[in-house]
């Protein structure tokens, strides 16, 4: 169980975009005795971890090849955060999606439980699909989740696999929503549309949207559940400490938004009139497009969760402001007075 500061923690993908968060939020309650696991690879992820404090770093492919030679090579933890994935909704290589996403973390999880570690892991509000089976987080049933691509197959495989062997009972899987904020910069394509937007309207003062192709979504009025990473690593560290918490969690903020909405934010924080371009989705994933998303996170507040969520203004322009404008990190904090999130 998590009982910061005091607690052993292995973070995988801890260089990437929420693992580097959770290790921001777990300095900020003082909290150093943290193992990080990543593939730094040619991106520039590795200056996610610069600012952080943390006790040993540990190549992704190089744990499982130690832990499965010797159980205890690493040494016993009190938690494990397993947010390595790869996390491209575009990525056609489906047997790498399968090793590197489903089999990684059933064997990670299959050592996590042996050393009775608190195991919780990604999942993905990509496994519900277009939605029309629900966006429901009870584990009733889960075969009738038709996810949209093989990155929301990959992860909905290990959830049935979980659920099948008992696991769920034990371990807490996270299906995040839209989440958006510092550090993702490194994530190419899968960057948010605020990452994306700041440089398309810094450079000429436009952003570009897709079309609707539904007849019951106008352009831009396509819906998301957007979620800032500041709550999402608050929510996922509740998770952690909840004795009780076990299952699978949609993680969002609650509420629906449009683009435009999301779009109208990105311009106020810059101080820019909203100039926005609609053009056509690409054909290549239109029929693979999520229209709406939306989390119910009952069972997120049933757990103890009590925090209020920032309101998509507020995050945006923290985000913009304090981080985007300066090319900042989470650890680099901007000036006393100026975080407004």
């Amino acid at each position: 169980m998590l009982k910061t500061p005091d607690s052993r923690i292995l973070i995988t993908g801890g260089a990437g975009f929420i693992g580097s968060a959770l290790a921001w939020e777990l300095n900020r309650r003082g909290s150093e005795n943290i193992v990080i696991a990543d593939r730094l690879g040619t991106d520039e992820k590795w200056r996610n971890l610069v600012p952080l404090k943390f006790a040993d770093y540990i190549d992704g492919v190089d744990l499982l090849q130690k832990i499965a030679a010797n159980p205890d090579a690493l040494g016993r933890f009190d938690v494990v955060l397993h947010l390595g994935a790869c996390s491209a909704t575009t990525e056609k290589d489906s047997d790498f999606l399968m090793r590197n996403n489903f089999d990684y973390t059933r064997q990670l999880c299959q050592w996590a439980m042996a050393q009775r570690a608190r195991f919780i892991y990604a999942s993905s509000a990509a496994t519900y699909g277009d939605g029309s089976q629900g966006m429901d987080d009870t584990n009733d049933d889960l075969h009738r989740l038709r996810p949209l691509n093989m990155y929301g197959y990959s992860k909905h495989l290990f959830d049935l696999h979980a659920k099948r062997q008992g696991w769920l009972r034990r371990i807490v899987g996270l299906k995040y929503f839209n989440v958006f904020g510092p550090n993702e910069d490194h994530k190419a394509d899968m960057r948010s549309v605020v990452h994306k937007a700041f440089g398309q309207i810094t450079a000429t003062g436009r952003l570009q949207l897709f079309k609707s192709h539904r007849p019951d979504y106008k352009d831009g009025e396509q819906m998301r559940d957007f979620l800032y990473v500041k709550d999402a690593v608050r929510m996922t560290l509740q998770l952690a400490q909840a004795p009780l918490a076990a299952g699978l969690y949609n993680l969002g903020s609650g509420k629906a938004q449009t683009w435009v909405d999301l779009a109208n934010a990105i311009f106020a924080a810059l101080e820019k009139e909203p100039v926005i371009d609609f053009i056509d989705m690409p054909l290549t994933f239109r029929d693979k497009y999520q229209y709406y998303t939306c989390a119910d996170i009952t069972r997120l507040r049933q757990s103890g969760y009590q925090e209020d969520l920032t309101p998509l203004t507020d995050s945006v322009r923290d985000y913009v402001v304090n981080y985007l404008q300066h090319d900042r990190r989470l650890g680099d904090e901007p000036p006393a007075g100026t975080d407004v999130a």
